[in-house]
Parts: C-alpha cells; sequence; structure tokens
C-alpha cells in the first residue's frame, strides 16, 4: 500500500528551511555562494514557510531577504537547534525527517565562514510555485468559519465551536485538508472533527476517562492545527471519509496574548481524484488522570493500549503543553518482544510535530502500545507558567496533557470490495 504523506511546517523557524539533504557540493577551491550552493536549500525546503503571508516571521525569496541571517542560521544548525525536529534518529525510520544532513551543514558554514557571498545571478534556481493562500494546491472546497472572532487582550476565553454543514450529497474521500488560521498569534490550536448524520456532538475530550473511550474519541477527526503543525496530504488509495450529510465541527481554542484580535479560520480539502482502499483514522493513547506535584522535574505519565484487530501505524504525534518534557511509544507484541517506535527526548510545545514512518509499522490484535511521558514541573523550566501549582488535565496552555496520537489502517478494510459489494447489492434490487 502507498504511503502516507503528511506534511507538518514550521511556525517561524529560521532552519525550516534548511531540512532536506538537498544541495550542491562545495568546492574545494571555491568559497560556496548563495546562488550556486545555499539557495537550492533554501527555495526547496524554506520558502514553503518563509515568504509574505505564510507562518514564518521573515521571507527567505532571496539574497538580500537571506543575507541579514546568515550569522543566525550558521550557529542554528551548527548546534543542530534548526531545523526543528524532536526525534532521536536511533530509533523509527521516518519519511519526513527534517535532520540537517552533515553536508548541508558543512555547506551553510562555509558559506558563511566566506563572507556569504551572493555569487553569479546565472547560477540562481528558479522559485518555486505555490497556491496563493494554500500549502494543498486549490482545494476542491473552502469552509469558513461564520463569523470573527475578537479575542480580547487578556483573560480566559473559552473553546468556540462552529458546526458548518457540508451538504454533500455523497460520501467523499479526502486526499489533502488544510487549515488555514486566520491569526496564528492567537490560536492555541484548532480541530475539525466530522459528526455523521444520526449522531449528535462528540463529547468533550475531559469528560472522557476510559482508556477504551479515548482511543475511538478521536476516530472522526478530519484534521488539526497547534503550533507548527501543518496540512495533512495523503497518496492515491489512502483518505478520510466524510460521509453525506455530514456536519463539520470546528473547534477553536484562543489564547489571548496581551493585544485584541480577530480571526476567522478556514478549512480547504482536495478530494481523491483515485479509488480509495483505505481510511485514514486517527486515535489518542494517553491519559486525563494524572497530577503533577509543584517543582516536580520528571514527572512520569503513563498509558497503554491494546489492539483489537490487526492494524498498521502510519505516524505518532505526541501532545504535552508548556512542562511536557520527552515523550516514547513502544509497540510490545503478543509474544513479548517490543520495538521503540518513537523517542521525543527534547519535546517542544512550539514544534507539534508528526513522525510518519517510512514504511508503516504492523502491529497485530493483541499488540500493545506503550506511551510514557515526563513532564517537568520544577522551576528550571523557562516555559514552566508556575512551579509552585499542582497541574492536572486540562484545555489550557497553563494545564497539561499527555496524549499519544497515532494514524492507522486496519488490516482487513477494502473500501474497494465494500463499494463494489454495496454497488451489485444496489443494481439487484
Amino acid at each position: 500500500m502507498k504511503r502516507l504523506l503528511v506534511v507538518f511546517m514550521s511556525s517561524g523557524a529560521i532552519a525550516m528551511a534548511l531540512m532536506s539533504g538537498v544541495g550542491n557540493a562545495t568546492s574545494d577551491k571555491a568559497a560556496p555562494t548563495f546562488t550556486r550552493d545555499v539557495a537550492p536549500i533554501v527555495f526547496n525546503n524554506c520558502v514553503v514557510c518563509h515568504r509574505p503571508g505564510e507562518v514564518a516571521p521573515m521571507s527567505l525569496l532571496g539574497y538580500k531577504e537571506v543575507r541579514p541571517w546568515a550569522k543566525a542560521i550558521r550557529e542554528a544548525v551548527l548546534n543542530r537547534r534548526m531545523p526543528p525536529w524532536g526525534a532521536d534518529p536511533h530509533y523509527g525510520d521516518f519519511s519526513n525527517n527534517r535532520r540537517l544532513s552533515q553536508k548541508d551543514i558543512d555547506t551553510i558554514a562555509a558559506w558563511v565562514e566566506g563572507g556569504a557571498k551572493e555569487g553569479d545571478p546565472k547560477d540562481l534556481p528558479r522559485l518555486p510555485k505555490f497556491v496563493e493562500g494554500w500549502n494543498i494546491g486549490t482545494p476542491d472546497i473552502v469552509f469558513t468559519i461564520p463569523e470573527v472572532v475578537d479575542i480580547p487582550a487578556d483573560g480566559v476565553m473559552p473553546y468556540k465551536d462552529f458546526a458548518i454543514p457540508t451538504n454533500f450529497t455523497e460520501d467523499k474521500y479526502i486526499q489533502a485538508a488544510e487549515l488555514r488560521i486566520g491569526n496564528r498569534s492567537v490560536v492555541h490550536h484548532a480541530v475539525v472533527n466530522v459528526q455523521e448524520p444520526g449522531r449528535g456532538p462528540r463529547a468533550e475530550g475531559r469528560a472522557v476517562t476510559a482508556q477504551e473511550d479515548l482511543f475511538r474519541w478521536q476516530e472522526h477527526r478530519l484534521v488539526g492545527y497547534a503550533p507548527g503543525g501543518g496540512p495533512l496530504l495523503m497518496p492515491p488509495g489512502l483518505a478520510k471519509v466524510v460521509k453525506k450529510g455530514s456536519v463539520l465541527m470546528f473547534n477553536m481554542h484562543y489564547t489571548p496574548n496581551g493585544t485584541p484580535a480577530k480571526d476567522r479560520t478556514s478549512l480547504g480539502l482536495v478530494f481523491a481524484k483515485a479509488p480509495v482502499e483505505k481510511r485514514l483514522i486517527t486515535a489518542i493513547v494517553g491519559t486525563h488522570n494524572f497530577e503533577i506535584p509543584p517543582g516536580d522535574a520528571n514527572h512520569e505519565i503513563k498509558a497503554s493500549y491494546v489492539f483489537k484487530e490487526d492494524i498498521h501505524i502510519e505516524s505518532v504525534h505526541p501532545h504535552m503543553h508548556a512542562r511536557g518534557k520527552d515523550f516514547l511509544y513502544t509497540l510490545v507484541y503478543p509474544d513479548g518482544t517490543s520495538k521503540v517506535l518513537a523517542w521525543v527526548p527534547r519535546y517542544d510545545f512550539n514544534w507539534q510535530m508528526s513522525y510518519v514512518f517510512k514504511e508503516p509499522v504492523a502491529a497485530p490484535k493483541g499488540s500493545r502500545l506503550e506511551c510514557v511521558a515526563h513532564h517537568d514541573n520544577s522551576a528550571k523550566n523557562k516555559y514552566n507558567p508556575d512551579p509552585t501549582q499542582l497541574v492536572r488535565y486540562g484545555p489550557q496552555t497553563w494545564d497539561e496533557m499527555m496524549s499519544g496520537y497515532i494514524e492507522y489502517t486496519i488490516d482487513s478494510q477494502n473500501l474497494l470490495q465494500e463499494t463494489a459489494r454495496l454497488r451489485a447489492t444496489a443494481s439487484s434490487k
């Protein structure tokens, strides 16, 4: 089965641009130049975010824009603070790996140390083409929340929920989905769930206590946004499903930042153009039942789930808040052997990434996925809102979460066969 591709882009790092192994070899005789050596890296990987109207704080569309940041870029890549990538390279093989190759680090460092020269304009590659306002291409349909939301300068804002009918007259298979946030400075997160006909609104997360219920709670999630996140893209054969007559439930979480603000967020969808074999499903292995003591620098929280059928795990996505420290995914097979799927030793709330496996990980029926997280509630954590407080589960940034998201497919599912069977049944009536 073809691989899932999920693109999670930066929301403002200098070196998001520097995340691939693309770049020309440097010469022993000539110092690297921007046009010949650095621009290919920037253009192929950076300007998707570092261009006007996008999430990054500066544009890097040309030498004049890049040159003032040369030393900062060099320092960031040498220290491997950038590009942002939380997963330890010793565990898991990920298709969206952002770790910079040593070759690219050396190229960038040599370019800066050589004076950050521009080079021959004839060597400059063409800029990539983008669809204005969207990273998934032109959507087949766009849904926008029905009102402009006013966010006060301070205080606590409750979640804002919007129900938008799709008016779909047939089931739709979604190949790509993207939330375009109207004002990223005040959006903590946004989630769109699918409410199918005949079903009431889904229970809020804090009302879910049993692990079985928690695992299934996200089953109808279509797409979400959090800092550092980006659109969902899937290859032919794999899709999310929105049944006819469904309603899209927008859940918006705003965080006042000291200045009055406004937001109006939109969702763009691209429909699958090829037959779909399997549905991509979202789930959580986590818990709402924990207390993090004041001052505890390494509080451990565990959660696990035993799969009831044969599945393949496509990606993992750890989610915590400001006190989140590290996150470990381990798959324990029915015979007792185990495998570390992903280890994020330095979790960063500002870079909430999914880690997409190059090859889906088989989890036979009876396998147990174990998630272990640590939280730092001490004064040494510079992001800690208040180290004197006992911290429990909650939706606000100063509360905490322990959520091990996964995306998976069910081995026994074959939508092509199901569709053929339904059509044959209908034609025989």
